[in-house]
């Protein structure tokens, strides 16, 4: 850590040491205008931090904390399309993908990146007309109707939680399912439902060896070819990769392959090809408008001050909360059913991105990093976990998303939606104490010693922190904002915590270890050299697996 940096983060200790026994309530009634001073903007969106356990003096030490850091030249070399992956040598240029026509390049290497981001997007398009205006014809002549995305990881949690997302906005003609699972069941389970002749199959995977997505792809091959034959291949299979070769030795048509670049990494790349299930899903229009999103909160990102700046704001505060205040998760708690499935993108994004204890300089670290990122959309988890939020003795700060519009508005049901988010992150706040628990039940005229008996249950610590960020309306451009917020939260944190956000060794080895113990199970091989418990393991399953 730099001298700089560690001697702000000892006055953030000390800042942290004198607010421990600070309750939110009594900051709240201290500070007429809190919600005015822990607040911000941008556009129509509203960023409340007023229920966090900070004050006056911790925000400027955590803005504090983003200059000597050097935010703005880390922000720089990103731009730049440095190799601040310098892990693997790469540069991180996710931005690139989201970046207008006409509106300046970005270099990788020296050359412009533009010409040829913007020339797969063009692709996109073309695909995604002929397939809405159905003049893409599936082998026997019929059109599609189904489209099926075979990845995984980045290949499929960015792209599925988007469609869900965006179902209010989806293409009338078009149904579109995600497979990524190993497990025999998620494929099957999609495929029960369709037709041959009137689906496609997108196959996500870079290299076009990703062993989870090249199995679903070989099933689904077998599938469409034992109902329509092997010349059927080309008419319902695109590829999205850069491998040729094997997409060739597939059966697809190589100029049915699009291409994206080895600075996206797999998390970053919804805005890419990657995004082609999303684009046929919402049309290709609404995914312009997804980007355009996000290019704007690139925009807010890359000039707004730590006082504005709202993935900023997000990561200091992140950072107050774990390492100052000693959280090691987060709740993230969308009240959208269509956001249903942002935990789990942003388990990836933050917990792959930052789950580190390395060093930019290959030391290990003495201080946390990302914490477990958890949660479930509202009300939902209103009924399950929500009990141990309140009273089970854990910090755990929470991250409330709700948009002020309903994308699905049935009569009765938004207002309704809003009362319980607001009134959630407030019960966290204030809690309730024994003597106002014995005020309430006295006043319902419960005799005294049912009174005693019942307050110790109905009480509540409160001094739970939680953020509420209210959007205007879930659309594909809000929805670009909200995905490239969280991308730019990571990296801002990244930054701090002198981490690298774009590698995955961790994954990787996983990966090594799956390759070398296959053939043993599939008795190809012997067990010498695993451990105990391996060994073990696999002979009971060859022991005990029924032939046939």
């Amino acid at each position: 850590m730099k001298p700089a940096v560690a001697s702000v983060w000892k006055q953030l200790g000390a800042a942290a040491e004198a607010l421990r026994e600070c309750h939110l309530r009594d900051m709240f009634a201290a500070d007429a205008e809190r919600f005015a001073n822990h607040s911000a903007v941008w556009h129509d969106w509203l960023l409340d931090y007023s229920k966090q356990r900070v004050d006056a003096n911790a925000m400027s030490l955590l803005r504090a904390l983003w200059l000597v850091a050097d935010m703005p030249d880390w922000i720089a070399r990103m731009r730049a399309g440095e190799p601040i992956n310098h892990t693997e040598r790469r540069a991180a240029l996710h931005i690139a993908l989201r970046h207008p026509a006409g509106k300046g390049t970005i270099a990788h290497t020296g050359r412009d990146v533009m010409p040829a981001v913007h020339a797969e997007l063009a692709k996109m398009r073309r695909f995604c007309t002929e397939i809405h205006g159905r003049h893409w014809r599936g082998a026997t002549g019929e059109p599609i109707t189904d489209v099926v995305n075979i990845g995984i990881g980045g290949s499929d949690l960015g792209p599925r939680m988007a469609t869900q997302a965006l179902a209010a906005h989806r293409h009338r003609d078009i149904r579109v399912h995600y497979v990524a699972n190993l497990d025999a069941a998620d494929l099957a389970t999609v495929l029960s439902g369709l037709r041959p002749a009137t689906t496609l199959f997108v196959i996500a995977s870079k290299t076009f060896t990703t062993q989870e997505t090249m199995q679903n792809a070989a099933s689904a091959r077998a599938w469409l070819v034992a109902a329509l034959g092997e010349a059927a291949v080309a008419r319902h299979f695109v590829a999205v990769s850069t491998n040729l070769g094997e997409v060739a030795r597939f059966g697809i048509d190589p100029a049915n392959a699009f291409a994206f670049w080895d600075w996206v990494g797999g998390r970053y790349s919804l805005w890419s090809v990657i995004g082609l299930p999303l684009a046929l899903a919402i049309g290709f229009d609404n995914f312009e408008k997804l980007l355009a999103g996000a290019h704007a909160m690139d925009e807010h990102f890359f000039a707004a001050p730590p006082e504005a700046n709202l993935p900023g704001l997000l990561a200091l505060l992140e950072i107050w909360n774990t390492n100052f205040l000693g959280a090691d998760n987060r709740a993230l708690l969308p009240y959208s059913q269509s956001l249903g499935l942002l935990p789990r993108y942003l388990q990836q994004l933050e917990m792959e991105s930052n789950g580190k204890q390395i060093d930019r300089q290959g030391q290990p670290l003495n201080h946390a990093t990302s914490p477990i990122v958890w949660g479930e959309a509202g009300t939902n988890g209103q009924h399950a976990f929500y009990q141990l939020i309140h009273q089970g003795g854990r910090l755990i700060p929470c991250e409330f998303i709700v948009c002020r519009e309903a994308d699905f508005d049935l009569p009765g049901h938004h207002e309704k939606l809003l009362a319980n988010c607001f009134a959630q992150a407030e019960a966290l706040m204030r809690g309730k104490t024994l003597a106002e628990t014995t005020a309430e039940l006295s006043s319902a005229g419960l005799p005294a010693d049912e009174v005693a008996r019942l307050a110790p249950y109905r009480s509540f610590p409160g001094n739970q922190p939680s953020t509420t960020l209210l959007l205007p309306r879930l659309d594909p451009f809000n929805l670009g904002a909200l995905i490239a917020l969280y991308e730019h939260k990571v990296f801002a944190e990244s930054v701090i915590w002198d981490i690298n956000p774009f590698d995955q060794w961790g994954v990787e080895y996983g990966k090594q270890l799956a390759s070398r113990l296959l053939p043993i199970i599939e008795g190809k091989a012997d067990t010498t050299g695993l451990d105990s418990s391996t060994r073990g393991l696999i002979a009971w399953v060859s022991a005990n697996t029924t032939a046939g």
